[in-house]
């Protein structure tokens, strides 16, 4: 019998349930209310004395509302004698907030990695993190795990169109991009962009062909789309085919981002279930629960042997 615990807030119940099913234990009791101020209670339902805990909880939007809940499941946890403490955060709010373009602003992800830190967690498990670097404000081991592979899976057993590309937003992601070229046999085509706004960004150049090609644009995250709507405007201009298809591991498709994807020709949007998003039309969503499993089978295992 597993000697940890598996507990989840109420960000995505739904991959939290597929997770234990695929560790093939049951899902910890815990009870979550809200008061009307909008204070977060959590009361643990069963005893965690000497367990392993393990919380999935991404950090999705509400962002801060969900933090919170995270914050508060260690520290019920601590004060419940677990001894040891995992964050599972599928998705890492605040990521992009890694550094400071301006004076006098804050570096927030780095706050938020003290915060999960001072509240009792020994471990972070999480998926394709904005940047890398951010496993750096960590004092505590990260694991940050990549959904590239599933993602590529679900690509080739939806049918690669003929003549494809693959397309890196900025040169931010051209590591991730690659390892898409790489895996699906395909050519990597970059866009180089400049900030013209705090909010803003122009395309200046395509580097690659892709006249009469078809891309698959890929990217960490959609947000409001906005950004993926301007490539694909510039890659139409560069004389790339219409409805290009667009993966991404965190669907966050704020406001009317499917919409505007729609409206821009977008054939489909593969995404994983880090963020709880019904399928549409245009969303096909492959699941990050094996990969989650796999990895908290293995911590817990590598430390302490066969559960």
């Amino acid at each position: 019998m597993a000697r940890y615990t598996l507990l989840h807030g109420s960000a995505n119940p739904t991959l939290a349930g597929r997770v234990a099913s695929a560790l093939g234990v049951d899902s910890g009791k815990a009870h979550i209310e809200r008061f009307p101020d909008g204070e977060v209670s959590v009361s643990i339902e069963q005893s965690v004395r000497g367990r392993d805990v393990y919380i999935v909880q991404p950090t999705a939007p509400p962002v801060d509302d969900n933090l919170i809940e995270l914050l508060v499941f260690a520290d019920a946890c601590r004060r419940s004698s677990a001894a040891r403490i995992t964050a599972v955060i599928p998705y890492f709010g605040y990521a992009r907030a890694d550094r400071r373009e301006q004076p006098h602003e804050p570096v927030t992800a780095s706050l938020v990695a003290s915060l999960i830190q001072c509240a009792g967690y020994d471990h972070v498990v999480t998926i394709d993190l904005h940047t890398a670097q951010i496993e750096g404000f960590f004092q505590i081991p990260v694991d940050n795990l990549s959904a590239v592979e599933l993602l590529c899976d679900a690509l080739h057993a939806g049918g690669l169109p003929e003549n494809a590309v693959v397309v890196s937003p900025d040169a931010g992601r051209v590591k991730m991009a690659t390892e898409y070229a790489n895996r699906l046999g395909l050519e990597l085509v970059v866009l180089h962009k400049r900030r013209i706004s705090g909010t803003a960004t122009e395309v200046t150049h395509v580097i690659g062909d892709v006249r009469g090609r078809n891309c698959i644009v890929i990217d960490d995250m959609i947000a409001t789309g906005g950004t993926l709507v301007e490539s694909i405007v510039a890659l139409q201009k560069a004389g790339a085919r219409p409805s290009p298809r667009v993966a991404v591991t965190h669907a966050l498709l704020l406001g009317d981002a499917l919409e505007r994807l729609v409206a821009a020709g977008v054939q489909e949007v593969l995404a994983t279930d880090t963020i709880a998003h019904p399928p549409t039309d245009i969303l096909r969503v492959t699941s990050v629960a094996q990969l989650l499993a796999d990895a908290i089978r293995h911590d817990y295992e590598g430390r302490c042997g066969s559960p």
